[in-house]
């Protein structure tokens, strides 16, 4: 079964919408409170989730 199929049968089972992604190379950004915060507002705002990485 193929990556696609995979997540489409997980999604079929679980009732659920699932995003998949894959960062090549990346890493986590370590974040201060604030730079959290502030992201966080962001995303309530635009309505997307944001993944802060280290390029």
């Amino acid at each position: 079964m193929g990556r696609i199929a995979t997540i489409n049968a997980l999604e079929i089972d679980l009732g659920k919408t699932l995003l998949a992604f894959q960062c090549h190379s990346l890493k986590p950004s370590d974040l201060s409170e604030n730079q959290l915060q502030r992201i966080k507002e962001v995303e309530t705002q635009l309505g997307v989730s944001l993944v802060a990485v280290d390029a």
